[in-house]
């Protein structure tokens, strides 16, 4: 659930400027997620989010960079928990999820930033993943596979 959760944090920060604790627990608990402020408090801290100024005067909370192999470690987690099986079709990737993890697990490839992947579009228990060529395709599922052996 924690993981679950964490990977929902992730994807309603990409998508909204949500600038205080109370904010993101509303958007968790319309997300069917129920948490108070204390257990988005602690997320907040395991996530190692910030908040950076945007216009208006606001701030938004946005992932830490600077320590980017234990945010790589959050997303490969997600990854590992999500993920089914994957097939290819030429230059797109499918990969199968558990249900409703498709969106998570789809930020957490965005997330990796690997050249070869050009997007992903996420629905329920299906990514389908844009990639540069047929070649690169093969390289990304056996990126993927290591990652899942190792998680496993």
């Amino acid at each position: 659930m924690k993981v679950s959760r964490h990977a929902k944090i992730i994807e309603l920060i990409g998508q909204y400027d949500i600038e205080t604790q109370e904010e993101l627990a509303e958007y968790l608990n319309s997300a069917g997620f129920k948490v108070t402020q204390a257990t988005v408090s602690r997320d907040i801290r395991d996530l190692k989010l910030t908040k950076v100024s945007v216009s208006g005067g606001r701030q938004k909370y946005v992932i830490h960079r600077q320590d980017e192999p234990e945010i790589n470690e959050k997303y490969i987690r997600v990854l590992c928990d999500g993920y089914l099986s994957m097939d290819m079709a030429q230059n797109i990737l499918v990969i199968k999820t558990v249900s409703g993890m498709a969106m998570a697990v789809a930020a957490a490839v965005d997330a990796m930033k690997w050249n070869e992947v050009v997007g992903c579009i996420a629905g329920d228990d299906t990514i389908m993943c844009a990639i540069r060529t047929v070649e690169d395709t093969s390289a990304v599922m056996e990126k993927i596979r290591k990652i899942i052996s190792k998680g496993m």
